[in-house]
């Protein structure tokens, strides 16, 4: 008889999670090098090619703090964006809808509503529409479409291998956090991310560990066949403790930023699926808005980490433009980095929202730094430590994932100085961004879900309360009453008893077997000697209590009392009808 190693191996929880984690973390770390090349060189061809725009590269990959902006043939910029765009929806609306977006954010519904199902397909159309979207210079980052692509293929592996739903739901988390961490070159806080983004106040415990394997796995083959250098360099600034109030303004100013930030792109998102036009071209009309910015602000264009580099290595001459200051210059590049993020990606364009919302942050925070430094209020030298903090902050917020973004920073700029101000910035920016999250799909916390119903949600019979079920008026007998009376009773109710009291007070019950036993032996009986003691309900009292005194007593009602007085019963019947009600209301609202 052959031995089932799989069922072996999977006996164990760890075991389990060690294997599927190596296989999850070499694929996430393939397939986030496959978008990584692939997404080189569509940037090289559509905006290095045709409109001669080299853009800057952060330290990490390549780039370098001495830069000059030129770009050959801007007004081919917008033309560029607008071919991305339908390039980018003909892919996905003929293929995979569903890879419309940022990717994280499905990957997320996926887990919650779909029992960790995604397409086969998903993973390859995410990753040609995307690097056509950004490579055209679409605004979006790279860490959506990685997500998904990693969550795909995680999902891929469980149905190959059968695993069951739970498991499936996880192996989607542990290849968005791998698949992040990779692309990032940040394991730990892409790990952190997989678990973190389900929820907006909670984490998926689970996926934790087996994240942590595939993390440093995907880690390994991403660094080997890339780079494992931190994105933006090591980062040795510093901050003063005496200005943490400059942080603290800091947190409030990004927590209400990224109130703007998701209120803009889903508002953008719901115009465009308003529009009465082919799902296929409208990506082109959010191409041709933010080339059209792109135009005038080619910062915009892209993930622009490059430009965030330029920030971070204190190059503030770069952003001295058309007249203005590169504090006001830095403030509207914010403000514009949503605009054209909201269109590329809101109309249904491919692309994440994490690289746009830390380049977000990163202007806004030096953009407070040049104004505070202006004021004496901090160090010049300080003002990239400011930006750093404002990528940390304004994400950490709006994403609703403090913790994994402020670790994934610090691995991609080696500022684990920076925590202090950081954590309270990014504490200010949570509470002040309050109920608006860039992720809609995430839900408040597990108990939320529907992956962990069986695990939080109180059973139905325990939920429904007795005073929304309805009450029928069964005509009591009495102690006066005859055996006639009482059958007559239980005909005219069609009930297998009948309720029995005495001025308004409960006694028990009569039960038609009883009365039966009575009428075979053909002896007289008082009807005080066949009433059986039972247990009532109230209007507070729930369905299972109900039930359990018609199981007890092998009834099909329950007496209901209000105010020590009868009132009359719940039927099974009742019972049932409000049990599927409620339960109609339950799948209505998943």
């Amino acid at each position: 008889m052959g031995i089932d190693l799989r069922s072996v191996v999977f006996r164990s929880y760890f075991a389990k999670w060690v294997i599927l984690g190596i296989i999850i973390g070499i694929v996430a770390g393939l397939g986030a090098y496959a978008f990584y090349t692939l997404l080189s060189l569509t940037t090289h061809f559509f905006l290095d090619y045709i409109a001669g725009y080299i853009v800057p590269k952060p330290l990490g990959e390549g780039g370098s703090s001495s830069y000059q902006l030129v770009i050959e043939r801007p007004w081919l910029i917008p033309l560029v964006t607008a071919i991305g765009g339908l390039l980018s929806g003909l892919i996905v609306y003929t293929f995979a809808p569903e890879a419309e977006g940022h990717g994280t954010d499905a990957a997320i519904s996926a887990f919650h509503y779909h029992g960790g199902k995604i397409r086969t397909r998903i993973p390859f159309v995410k990753t040609i529409a995307s690097a056509i979207t950004i490579g055209s210079g679409g605004s979006a980052g790279r860490e959506g479409p990685t997500a998904q692509i990693a969550a795909g293929i995680g999902s891929i592996i469980a149905s190959l291998l059968k695993l069951d739903e739970k498991d499936r739901r996880i192996a989607i988390a542990v290849g968005v956090g791998s698949g992040i961490g990779s692309i990032f070159r940040a394991p730990l806080g892409g790990a952190l991310f997989g678990a973190e983004v389900l929820y907006r106040r909670d984490v998926e415990v689970e996926a934790i560990y087996p994240a942590l394997i595939a993390g440093v796995i995907g880690f390994a083959i991403f660094s080997i066949l890339a780079t494992p250098n931190p994105v933006f360099g090591e980062y040795t600034g510093y901050f003063k403790i005496e200005h943490l109030p400059s942080y603290v303004l800091l947190g409030i100013i990004c927590g209400l930023f990224g109130r703007l930030y998701a209120y803009t792109f889903y508002k953008v998102r719901d115009l465009f699926r308003r529009l009465k036009i082919k799902n296929h071209i409208k990506p082109m009309i959010g191409g041709l808005v933010t080339g059209t910015i792109g135009l005038f602000f080619p910062q915009v264009l892209g993930t622009s980490y490059g430009w965030l580099q330029m920030v971070i290595s204190g190059k503030f001459e770069l952003f001295t433009l058309y007249g203005l200051t590169a504090t006001l210059i830095l403030l509207v590049l914010a403000i514009l980095k949503i605009i054209v993020t909201s269109f590329s990606i809101g109309s249904g364009g491919s692309g994440g929202v994490f690289a746009p919302g830390i380049v977000i942050g990163g202007f806004l925070g030096a953009s407070v730094g040049l104004l505070l430094n202006s004021l004496n209020l901090i160090d010049s030298a300080e003002i990239p430590s400011m930006a750093i903090v404002g990528m940390m902050s304004f994400f950490g917020g709006i994403a609703k994932a403090p913790i994994s973004v402020m670790v994934m920073i610090v691995e991609m700029t080696g500022g684990l100085h920076l925590l202090p101000p950081t954590m309270i910035a990014t504490a200010l920016s949570y509470i002040v961004s309050g109920k608006f999250s860039i992720y809609e799909s995430q839900l408040p916390t597990r108990k939320d879900s529907p992956a962990h119903w069986d695990e939080y949600v109180i059973p139905i019979l325990r939920q429904v309360k007795i005073a929304s079920v309805d009450i029928k008026y069964v005509e009591p007998i009495s102690l006066k009453s005859s055996i006639s009376e009482v059958i007559n009773v239980i005909e005219r109710n069609n009930l297998v008893a009948v309720p029995v009291v005495e001025n308004s007070k409960f006694l028990g019950i009569i039960h038609l077997r009883d009365i039966i036993k009575v009428n075979r032996a053909g002896s007289s009986v008082d009807i005080k000697q066949l009433i059986r003691p039972c247990r009532f309900i109230t209007k507070e009292s729930t369905l299972d209590e109900a039930l359990r005194i018609m199981a007890e007593n092998d009834i099909d009602f329950a007496p209901v009392i209000e105010d020590n007085k009868y009132i009359g019963v719940v039927t099974l019947q009742a019972e049932v009808k409000a049990y599927m009600d409620t339960l109609r209301r339950i799948i209505r609202r998943s």
